[in-house]
């Protein structure tokens, strides 16, 4: 499941009965069993890994590298390395994924969309308004 580049240790856990409400910023491995009620987003690079499990229900966006979902997400998601759906997995918003395994059964509502890079765009070239020192407008 792991062995794609992508880190196997799990450093904190939401368990089953836990419900946050606000945003969740994780560095490492997290693994969710309760209810997140916000945006999920990892801080680290390519290094991070989200499981979030059969039991587990998220209403926000998500944003990581490694990705695992058997449990229901409600929002857009961004995976820069693999996206997994196992087979109860359920997503309702639009994906962007670099590599992508979908198991018999997994269900996506929106669109999926594959990207080879999701970095933030780069800054425009030109600015408007903005003339050069001796040229004239």
């Amino acid at each position: 499941m792991f062995g794609r580049n992508a880190k196997s240790e799990i450093d904190s856990l939401i368990g089953i009965s836990a419900r946050i409400e606000g945003d969740l910023v994780f560095t490492g491995g997290l693994r969710i069993d309760g209810e997140v009620h916000g945006n999920v987003v990892a801080a680290d690079g390519n290094e991070s890994v989200l499981i979030v499990s059969e039991h587990a229900r998220i209403e926000g966006e998500v944003r990581c590298a490694n990705l695992v979902v058997n449990g229901y997400i409600a929002g857009t998601v961004f995976s820069s390395e693999l996206l997994e759906l196992q087979p109860k997995g359920r997503i309702h918003g639009d994906v962007h994924y670099r590599l992508l395994e979908m198991h018999g059964g997994a269900l996506v509502t929106g669109k999926l969309t594959h990207q080879t890079d999701l970095a933030p765009a780069p800054e425009p070239v030109f600015h408007l308004g903005v003339a050069a020192e001796g040229a004239s407008a």
